[in-house]
């Protein structure tokens, strides 16, 4: 599975329909769209692939389409705000040409002369296991549209200074949609069960997705999490299953299963390259594990 570029998604648009950035004088990169520009070439190329991208992206949609995000779907019958990170595989599938919005793409780079200690790989709404895509009202679509309008005036200007300004209107759309997340997705960390739990929940994470068949998992099993992270196994699935309901072991199989199910559906890799990539001995085990996760084997979930 490979990862999308800037300069790829530059293509999808119409000549003259594309902003242009002033990508020397920045550090890192910065650019909002229009969808309805992007609509304007969509019949004449393929649907969107299921990849990671390069950089982030937040995205104000109003319209019926759907999205998908690692072995996730949202249905989306009017109007979301979707917040999506190079971590994740995602893809974009409108119902029809009826889209309207806008969306921003960044690195994480372009936060950093801002000096507002947001680091977008840590928040909430780009965490792989969060809440992503926020079904909003049209009093909601209304307050973010402002900010999107504003970037949009505000890059097309002569402003020497522009480029602040913008990060002060990214780091404001995030915190909307900070605010707009679940109560659970906020919750802080705040003593050092909480913390074991993140940092094990990101240890996890960090080995995801896999890219390749040659990629392989390096921790496996509830062993490795707890050598890696300096405590004792027993200590480790205490802590887990206390806070989370799960034990450590579990925690390992339900994202492995996650991956599993996501590498059936979006690659052509062979059943016998996943489970390599996975960690299993072979095929058999993997298959075992597959139909004990899923109630399906390999085959006949691929479909």
């Amino acid at each position: 599975m490979k990862s999308d570029s800037l300069e790829e998604l530059y293509t999808k648009f119409p000549p003259g329909t594309s902003p242009a950035v002033d990508r020397q004088r920045e550090v890192g990169h910065f650019n909002v769209f229009n969808v309805a520009d992007l609509m304007l070439s969509y019949r004449s190329r393929p649907p969107m692939t299921f990849d990671r991208r390069a950089f982030y992206k937040i995205s104000l949609i109003r319209g019926r389409s759907r999205i998908e995000y690692a072995d996730q779907g949202v249905e989306v019958n009017h109007n979301a705000l979707w917040f999506a990170t190079h971590r994740v595989p995602y893809r974009w599938l409108p119902h029809d040409l009826a889209q309207n919005g806008y969306f921003c793409v960044f690195t994480e780079e372009f936060l950093l002369p801002a000096k507002s200690g947001m680091v977008p790989s840590e928040l909430p709404v780009f965490q792989p296991g969060g809440v992503p895509v926020l079904i909003i009202t049209d009093e909601e679509y209304a307050a973010l549209e402002v900010i999107f309008r504003k970037m949009e005036q505000e890059i097309a200007s002569d402003y020497l200074h522009k480029y602040d300004l913008l990060r002060a209107y990214l780091v404001e759309l995030i915190h909307h949609g900070q605010k707009l997340q679940p109560t659970t997705a906020l919750a802080p960390t705040p003593n050092a069960s909480a913390r074991l739990v993140g940092l094990f929940t990101d240890l996890l994470e960090r080995q995801f997705p896999l890219e390749t068949p040659h990629q392989q998992l390096r921790l496996r099993t509830a062993t490795d999490f707890a050598s890696h992270l300096a405590v004792h196994v027993n200590h480790l699935n205490r802590v887990l299953k206390e806070t989370t309901g799960h034990t450590t072991t579990a925690l390992i199989s339900n994202r492995v299963a996650q991956e599993s199910k996501m590498l059936l559906k979006q690659t052509n890799w062979t059943v016998s390259e996943i489970a390599d990539s996975l960690g299993f001995a072979d095929v058999a085990h993997f298959c075992h594990f597959f139909k004990r996760q899923t109630g399906l084997v390999p085959s006949a979930f691929r479909g």
